[in-house]
């Protein structure tokens, strides 16, 4: 059977970023300004690993499962719409934090509504890959094809080192986060 822990710790990486997000959101909230600059440089560690990582595993993920089972096929499916509209979110909270940042004027209330769906969406959509693509993936793929996405892992492991020399200082509160995956 194959080892999800590479996915899992993923995972759980992606769970502190969401975790500094919320609590971002919840300075906010309580009428505190956070760190936008902070919150700037977790949007783009996102987006990067997005773009960078995530969508071109996704795709070669979908591919190997959508030959195996007519059951991936619709999984497969939500999960890469879902995964678009969560990019598009994230795009949108970054180029309103861009605005932010250059002083101009938006809708806080606007703002924080994005933040907090977005963060729980991409929650949802964790939760989702958890509890029904990983052990689809268990189930379909062979020796094979698990090896050609456990490949891909090392690349990931490289665009972090990149990102963390990047935003260095996001990088020291995501190892003093603590955080579930639940």
């Amino acid at each position: 059977m194959p080892n999800v822990t590479q996915l899992r710790q993923d995972h759980a990486n992606m769970a502190r970023l969401l975790h500094v997000l919320s609590h971002r959101h919840k300075t906010l909230v309580s009428g505190e300004r956070p760190d936008f600059r902070m919150m700037r440089e977790v949007v783009d560690y996102i987006l990067d690993y997005m773009q960078g990582f995530i969508i071109p595993l996704e795709r070669e993920c979908s591919q190997m499962l959508c030959e195996r089972s007519t059951e991936a096929g619709p999984l497969c499916k939500r999960l890469i719409e879902q995964y678009h509209t969560l990019h598009a979110s994230l795009s949108k909270l970054s180029d309103n934090l861009d605005s932010i940042l250059m002083d101009q004027v938006i809708p806080m209330e606007q703002f924080n509504a994005d933040l907090h769906d977005y963060v729980e969406s991409h929650r949802d959509y964790l939760r989702a890959e958890r509890q029904e693509l990983f052990p689809l993936m268990r189930d379909l793929l062979n020796d094979e094809e698990w090896q050609q996405l456990t490949n891909a892992i090392p690349h990931a492991r490289a665009e972090l080192e990149r990102l963390q020399e990047a935003y260095p200082e996001l990088y020291a509160e995501l190892t003093e986060s603590d955080v579930e995956t639940a």
